[in-house]
C-alpha cells in the first residue's frame, strides 16, 4: 500500500529548519455550504446508510467551514467510493483512504497537513493547570519514595 512516509514532526522538534522558499498566492473566496448528495449514488444504488452518515459528519466537520464548490466536489466523488467500499467493494479502500487524507480525515493527516484544533491547545493548558494546582494543595505529600 503506498503512502507518503512517516507523519512530520512539529516543528520545534525538527533538527533543520529549512525557510520556505515558494511564495503563497492569497486568492479571495467564500466557503461554500455542503451540497446535499443526490438521491441515488452513481450506478443508481441507493446511498449506503453510513455514507450519508460520514457526509453529516463532513457537514459538521469544523474543516468544511473552509470548503469551496471544488472541495465539496472531491468529497462527493469520496461519498461514491465510501459508498461503494462499505457495500462489500474493499478493493478501493487505498483509493478512498488517500482521497479523504487531503481533506484531514484522521488524526495522521492533519498533522501532514499542519492542521491543528485549537481546541487541543486549551484542553492541555487545563491539564497542565490542574496538574500545578494539585501540587500546590499538597496532594502528593503522602507519598513516598520507594526502592
Amino acid at each position: 500500500m503506498a503512502g507518503r512516509g512517516p507523519t512530520p514532526k512539529p516543528d520545534e522538534k525538527r533538527a533543520r529548519r529549512n525557510k520556505q522558499n515558494a511564495a503563497l498566492t492569497i486568492v479571495e473566496s467564500a466557503p461554500v455550504i455542503q451540497p446535499e448528495l443526490p438521491e441515488m449514488a452513481p450506478g443508481g444504488e441507493p446511498w449506503h446508510p453510513h455514507t450519508i452518515e460520514w457526509w453529516e459528519r463532513w457537514g459538521e466537520d469544523p474543516l468544511a467551514g473552509e470548503f469551496r464548490a471544488s472541495d465539496w466536489s472531491e468529497l462527493m466523488d469520496c461519498a461514491a467510493i465510501h459508498s461503494q467500499f462499505w457495500s462489500g467493494d474493499f478493493k478501493l479502500a487505498g483509493e478512498l483512504r488517500l482521497r479523504t487524507g487531503k481533506f484531514g480525515a484522521t488524526q495522521e493527516d492533519r498533522a501532514r497537513l499542519r492542521i491543528q484544533f485549537a481546541a487541543a491547545d486549551e484542553a492541555d493548558e487545563k491539564r497542565r493547570g490542574s496538574r500545578a494546582s494539585a501540587d500546590s494543595r499538597g496532594s502528593y505529600k503522602s507519598l513516598k519514595v520507594v526502592d
